[in-house]
């Protein structure tokens, strides 16, 4: 069962100590994840259309850069810095990162906040 099809998952609660599920997130960004990390997924992924950040292909599997949908449909979406990242696994590992501090108001320990 997925985001799509758990009604509960957009009312799940992130517990900022749950860093078993931060680790097994930096383990396998790309991979198969258990029913409580994509519920913890969900939530960071799918709230408020503006200001969500997302990543935008520049070159297909090779680069991407980090941008944020803009206050109206239609508007550019402007980039978020100047990094372009060459793992996509990189890339979400950092976006998984920014939205836990967005999302709990707490930042990773230093122990599970290093790059992959």
């Amino acid at each position: 069962m997925d985001h799509t099809s758990d009604p509960s998952a957009m009312r799940y609660v992130i517990d900022p100590s749950r860093l078993d599920l931060v680790e097994e997130f930096r383990a396998s960004p790309l991979g198969v994840h258990s029913p409580e990390l994509r519920k913890l997924l969900a939530r960071m992924r799918w709230g408020r259309p503006e200001g969500r950040l997302v990543l935008i292909v520049l070159e297909p599997g090779r680069a991407w850069r980090l941008s944020c949908i803009p206050k109206r449909r239609g508007d550019p979406m402007p980039f978020v810095d100047d990094r372009v990242f060459t793992s996509l696994a990189e890339a979400e590992w950092h976006v998984f990162k920014l939205r836990w501090q967005e999302t709990t108001g707490a930042t990773l320990p230093a122990e599970v906040s290093g790059d992959l």
